[in-house]
């Protein structure tokens, strides 16, 4: 395990730590909390995204990482590092579940994007409007046009052209 994703991720001494949401894998070996609301909600188009995923498209939802702890299944993280080609925390990297191979977060340098699909918002899923994306990103890469009515961004929110 690497030391300093177990001292920033891990429970610690911190047991005053106010549990907001809970994030879980896919066959819940892992499963992670959130003491906030999360500080923005996005759709990345990049290709990465998409090649890692599977999917056309990846919602997540930023914090930071002082508001997240790993509440099970700390020895079971694996991580990879697409810019390399590495499965090491290598940041940015992916972080997934070694059981089940489910990403369950991207670590940034600076941040913590979690999937809002894997936390539970209660029967029938609810999300809240804090998850709620507020723009697509890398939208010039995307598979497929989506009218939702949401800003469309070239490359980051409000770095590059806005599209639509």
């Amino acid at each position: 395990m690497d030391l300093e994703f177990l001292k920033l991720y891990g429970p610690g001494d911190d047991i005053s730590f106010p549990v907001k949401y809970r994030a879980n894998c896919h066959c819940g070996t892992v499963e992670y909390a959130v003491c906030t609301d999360p500080l923005d909600a996005k759709i990345c188009h990049c290709q990465v995204c998409q090649n890692l995923h599977g999917a056309p498209m990846q919602w997540s939802a930023i914090f930071e990482k002082r508001h997240i702890r790993i509440l099970k299944g700390l020895a079971d993280i694996c991580f990879y590092n697409s810019e390399s080609c590495l499965a090491e925390r290598i940041l940015p990297c992916k972080v997934s579940c070694g059981l089940c191979g489910a990403h369950i977060a991207d670590e940034g340098r600076n941040m913590w994007l979690a999937f809002p699909t894997l936390f539970d918002f209660g029967r029938p899923r609810t999300v809240p409007l804090a998850f709620q994306p507020t723009c697509h990103i890398f939208y010039g890469n995307r598979c497929l046009d989506l009218s939702d009515n949401l800003p469309k961004w070239e490359g980051h929110k409000e770095k590059s052209k806005q599209l639509v």
